[in-house]
């Protein structure tokens, strides 16, 4: 409840109506079928707008959670060094080191003494200052090195801005696509349908001819008897 007995009031549409009682207001809205919501309580004398107020809260709470989503906390990262590291590993810890801060984060470069070594504190921290120099272009020295127990430290900050969840990663496999990536189909190309005709098949073949039963041989002439003669007794 606005309980101001004065306020600026601007209508559904933006437009400025001018300062007038809260009653007023108050009965305007409501012949409009809003709510008199109040969106700039600082002012003087404080702003008033006709609005949906489950709508607005809707809003309101939409644009927050945008917010938070978009946000990145910066996170503290380590990176250890040895007075004995060789040339290999200190170019890998430099390069380590490049990516906390191209992603926004803050740096602990820390020399861990063992021994003896810690009788030479200032190889720790020649050691320190060869590497603030490799990375200066990404990150500034917050101090001085500190000595505690047996191991030096520096802290460094980025100077770049902090990267929001939504940014893409640092490397991508060639093949991979984002998921949010939308593929356009390409248009089908102009085609006509073709009917394929049956294929004509081809003329049965005559069957072949009936080959004529073999000639039977001639027959021979029955052989004529020879007359019998009969003999007498």
């Amino acid at each position: 409840m606005i309980r101001i007995p004065q306020v600026r009031v601007v209508d559904e549409e933006g437009a400025q109506l001018g300062v007038m009682p809260t009653p007023r207001a108050l009965e305007m809205a409501q012949e409009r079928g809003y709510d008199l919501v109040e969106v700039a309580p600082m002012a003087q004398p404080p702003v008033v707008r006709f609005l949906d107020f489950g709508q607005y809260k809707y809003e309101l709470t939409k644009r927050e959670k945008e917010n938070k989503r978009k946000q990145r906390s910066i996170t503290f990262k380590e990176v250890r060094l040895t007075p004995k590291i060789g040339v290999g590993d200190f170019d890998t810890k430099v390069h380590r080191a490049i990516e906390f801060l191209e992603d926004g984060d803050r740096i602990k470069v820390t020399v861990r003494f063992r021994g003896r070594e810690l009788t030479h504190p200032e190889i720790g921290r020649n050691l320190i200052a060869r590497f603030v120099e490799r990375v200066k272009d990404h990150g500034v020295a917050e101090r001085t090195p500190l000595l505690e127990g047996k191991s030096m430290h520096i802290t460094m900050a980025s100077v770049h801005k902090p990267k929001s969840h939504d940014a893409p990663d640092r490397k991508h496999a060639p093949d991979v696509i984002p998921a949010d990536a939308t593929a356009e189909t390409p248009p089908a190309p102009d085609t006509k349908t073709v009917v394929e005709q049956p294929a004509a098949e081809p003329p049965a073949a005559e069957p072949p001819a009936a080959e004529p039963p073999p000639a039977s041989p001639p027959k021979e002439p029955a052989a004529a008897r020879e007359p019998v003669q009969a003999s007498g007794e």
